[in-house]
């Protein structure tokens, strides 16, 4: 009797297991695709020329015959923003899984380079099926919270990264030291 309590013990812990690492992965994932998310968005907005504006507001005429316009950067543009997000998920296929010896969690990382210069990949895993899963994370974050991705980029310029990924979607573990890319 004693060895069967043992031995559905030892299953219930072995489910627990399973259950935890799984979830584990999944926040991998999800913090993963959104903090490549905000790279690239940072990235596409930095190749736009600084000095490009574009006019918005009412394109109405007021009854003193002024009109409410105002320019902003074109590369913080709500219409340009919405650009870069539709092709934002595309860029996870030059992502790959590297594993932290100290953490032992997951994080993504570009295995190409942006400007071609080579990017030492010795412990990067390269997988479609990693690709494949930041994709889909990337396309669920940007659906579920597209107001707030256009909100940040729009307006926010100083860690975007954490704000958005910890504070406002709470995808990334607030206790998780990250480290941040330099530029």
């Amino acid at each position: 009797m004693a060895n069967q309590q043992y031995i559905i013990f030892l299953c219930g812990m072995l489910a627990f297991n399973v259950l935890v690492q799984g979830r584990r992965q999944s926040q991998d994932i999800k913090c993963g695709a959104c903090r490549a998310l905000v790279d690239e968005m940072e990235w596409a907005i930095s190749q736009v020329d600084p000095k490009k504006m574009i006019q918005t507001g009412s394109f109405r005429i007021n009854p003193d015959g002024s009109q409410s316009v105002k320019e902003v950067p074109l590369a913080r543009s709500e219409g340009h923003l919405l650009e870069v997000m539709e092709e934002v998920c595309e860029k996870m296929k030059d992502y790959g899984e590297h594993v932290d010896s100290t953490t032992n969690r997951k994080i993504y990382m570009r295995h190409t380079s942006h400007d071609g210069t080579a990017m030492d990949l010795s412990d990067v895993t390269l997988d479609s099926r990693v690709s494949a899963n930041l994709k889909f994370a990337c396309e669920t974050i940007v659906e579920q919270n597209e107001d707030e991705i256009i909100e940040f980029f729009a307006h926010e310029t100083d860690n975007v990264k954490d704000k958005l990924c910890s504070k406002r979607t709470d995808l990334c573990d607030h206790a998780l030291k990250i480290p941040h890319d330099e530029l």
